[in-house]
């Protein structure tokens, strides 16, 4: 089985924000496989599904961004997946807004719910998929990352929620390394690699 977890803020007030990115594509990738992310459980909306073949179970914790620690702590300790078969997708400020960027483990970076997770899981090692959020701000962190799509980003952002859904995909049935050499070339459009734009493992 496969846990892949999607991170965001319930509620209206939050449900377009860049900050929940991860739960935008949750709901893309369980559209368009069938899932239903209905069911409450672990402190979390969680979705039972195949895809691909896959056994998969697509959740989304309710418990606020800086508390999504508490709710995968649940699933992992519920389900006992391999750690490699936990994937985390989220916003990421410091990446160029609409670029994605796959990695194996490492830090939570400036990530708060990324945070909560490595402090209640107590280990890095499951893979992540982070989507650019970061752009040119006048404002807070804060009111940045909970704040709407400008016009002009939303194209951008649609697009980027599609890659990501297909380097879930891609993770599932040809595995995290193979997702990584197609997906992290790529510049926030998509179109060609970036090959000086190279990351490692940390």
């Amino acid at each position: 089985m496969f846990i892949i977890v999607g991170l965001g803020n319930p509620g209206k007030r939050y449900e377009h924000t860049r900050h929940n990115i991860g739960f935008i594509t949750l709901d893309l990738l369980a559209e368009k496989h069938g899932i239903k992310i209905n069911k409450i459980k672990h402190k979390a909306l969680i979705g039972d599904g195949t895809i691909l073949g896959k056994r998969v179970l697509l959740v989304k914790p309710q418990t606020y961004m800086n508390l999504s620690g508490h709710s995968v702590r649940e699933v992992v300790e519920y389900y006992k997946p391999e750690l490699e078969n936990l994937i985390v997708v989220y916003d990421d400020v410091d990446l160029p807004m609409g670029r994605l960027r796959i990695r194996k483990k490492g830090s939570a970076g400036t990530h708060n719910g990324m945070r909560s997770i490595l402090y209640d899981l107590q280990d890095d090692r499951f893979p992540r998929v982070r989507i650019g959020i970061g752009a040119e701000r006048r404002m807070s962190l804060a009111s940045y990352v909970t704040g709407g799509f400008r016009k002009e980003e939303k194209k951008q952002i649609e697009e980027s929620v599609m890659r990501a859904v297909s380097a879930l995909e891609s993770i599932l049935v040809k595995g995290i390394e193979q997702a990584m050499n197609e997906y992290n070339g790529m510049n926030e459009l998509g179109e060609k690699p970036l090959k000086e734009d190279k990351e490692q493992d940390g």
